[in-house]
């Protein structure tokens, strides 16, 4: 079992920045590709980001390339989204997610994902 808990949510305004974290309990968080999704009200999931288990290699929806970067931490069982330009159509619940390395890096549909987090609310105003 991993237990994943986001934190670093808030209201901001457009061009704002905000840091996500998500930080995992359980089994070797280095065991795990991570990934962030988001899921605005009335819409389906979304794909955010993506980074391998050793953090080599990340990946990134076109929506959010060039404003967001995913990074890890394996020492401190940690995961994080900054987030930079925001847009008020970033605004949704954010939820990190775990992925056995024996997968390939990431599912934009969040398949072979095992774990989430409870999510955290960014709110983008205009």
């Amino acid at each position: 079992q991993v237990q994943l808990v986001e934190s670093g949510g808030g209201l901001v305004q457009a061009g704002g920045s905000l840091r996500l974290s998500c930080a995992a309990s359980g089994r070797t968080f280095s065991s795990y590709h991570m990934g962030w999704f988001r899921q605005a009200p009335g819409k389906e999931r979304e794909f955010v980001a993506a980074i391998s288990w050793s953090g080599g290699i990340t990946y990134y929806a076109d929506s959010v390339k060039g404003r967001f970067t995913i990074s890890r931490d394996n020492a401190k069982n940690t995961v994080d989204l900054q987030m930079n330009s925001l847009k008020p159509e970033d605004t949704a619940v954010y939820y990190c997610a775990a992925r056995g390395r024996y997968y390939s890096d990431y599912n934009v549909d969040g398949v072979g994902y095992a774990y989430w987090g409870q999510g955290t609310q960014v709110t983008v105003s205009s």
